[in-house]
């Protein structure tokens, strides 16, 4: 009898998203073999690490030897080491869907390529690039660096023409290496994201809408299936259907959206699985993480229906009393090993209830014991 030999995952990146991608592969026979710069990175308390830095090809052509398909576990692997990659060894998502999502400024204009609507936006590389755009665009309205800004990072919001000169303070430096862009602000009324996943050939789902409530820019709540989104799920799996084939996009993305007046606006999209999707683990039929294994291996998707309501908790910075959460029914705890630090996601709860009123309960009682109610009430409030 001739053995079987396992298929082997690489990801780039070692955080808590690779973790979880390799313990979604391991039940599918997949082996997964990490690279990241950090000797502690947390995946590789369940995977083999590989501790490089980017740009070190020498470690790099040894991992392309050892594995059968590259992705990765955050967006801003440099473009050039995905593509020195990709020479070698199958990269999904390809490159070039990871080059647009790294680039603010590419990644609205493909938004309205493909008929998404954005909040207005202007490219800014000097300081008189910034007063036209404050011009045209007004305040109160967002400065952001068009690369390497995520969870609320480079980032300065202008309330008034008059903060011009701080703003240009605080990022100006990037200006002249990465470009900035200002974006108006958008006073929306619910924060949705889609959660897709399209297959090497072509096969495409999506999640139910998720809606989130961020604390300093930082995701700290999730629910889903989003409420009383009538219409919306059908429009923001259309949207994401449209940017997935425009960029012949292999594995799970998230779309983040805003709600303003009952329209949809394209705010962001992650080209990797995503904080927003960690429900899914417990409260899908198929996780965001097996999905994303099965899709760039090219194996058959799963079912991306919900098994019920799920609600997400976001750690940071520390992890709370795990107590409250398991000893509730149908709450799941997930430590990703990382020390405490500040702003540093360090871990998640995952609450499932089949109907809201179960929901309310176990979700308030949860944050009651935590001292975190003011954190659930948006998403009680939202419940009904």
């Amino acid at each position: 009898m001739t053995s079987r030999r396992q298929p082997v995952l690489g990801i780039l990146g070692g955080g808590q998203l690779a973790r979880m991608l390799a313990l979604a592969a391991a039940p599918l026979g997949v082996k997964t073999l990490v690279v990241d710069s950090a000797a502690d990175a947390c995946a590789g308390q369940v995977a083999t690490l590989i501790t490089a830095d980017w740009t070190d090809y020498g470690a790099l052509e040894a991992f392309a030897r050892e594995v059968d398909v590259v992705t990765f576990d955050f967006e801003n692997v440099p473009a050039e080491t995905a593509h020195w990659l990709a020479q070698r060894v199958a990269v999904f998502p390809a490159p070039r869907a990871l080059a647009v999502a790294q680039d603010r400024l590419a990644e609205k204009t493909l938004f309205r390529d493909c008929g998404l609507t954005t909040p207005d936006f202007m490219a800014i590389d000097t300081r008189a690039d910034l007063d036209r755009a404050l011009s045209t665009i007004g305040a109160p309205a967002i400065l952001k660096t068009r690369r390497l800004g995520y969870d609320g990072k480079g980032q300065f919001r202008l309330r008034s023409l008059a903060d011009a000169d701080a703003a240009w303070a605080a990022l100006g430096a990037q200006a002249s290496a990465h470009g900035l862009i200002l974006e108006a602000f958008v006073p929306f009324e619910r924060e949705l994201s889609v959660i897709a996943v399209r297959s090497r050939d072509g096969d495409f789902r999506t999640w139910p809408l998720t809606q989130n409530w961020h604390t300093d820019g930082v995701l700290s709540l999730s629910l889903a299936p989003a409420p009383d989104v009538g219409t919306l799920q059908e429009r923001a799996t259309q949207l994401a259907r449209t940017l997935a084939e425009r960029l012949e996009y292999v594995g799970v993305f998230a779309l983040e959206l805003f709600v303003k007046d009952g329209q949809l606006l394209g705010n962001e999209m992650a080209p990797r699985v995503h904080n927003s999707g960690h429900w899914t683990i417990e409260g899908a039929l198929t996780s965001q993480f097996e999905n994303h294994v099965r899709a760039v291996l090219g194996m058959p998707l799963g079912d991306t229906a919900a098994r019920g309501l799920s609600a997400m908790f976001n750690w940071i910075g520390e992890l709370p009393d795990a107590a409250p959460v398991l000893s509730a029914v149908d709450a799941h705890w997930h430590d990703y090993g990382k020390q405490p630090r500040l702003g540093r996601k360090v871990g998640h709860a995952t609450v499932c209830a089949g109907n809201a009123k179960q929901m309310v309960e176990r979700l308030g009682g949860i944050a009651h014991a935590l001292g975190r109610d003011q954190q659930v009430d948006p998403a009680v409030r939202e419940l009904g």
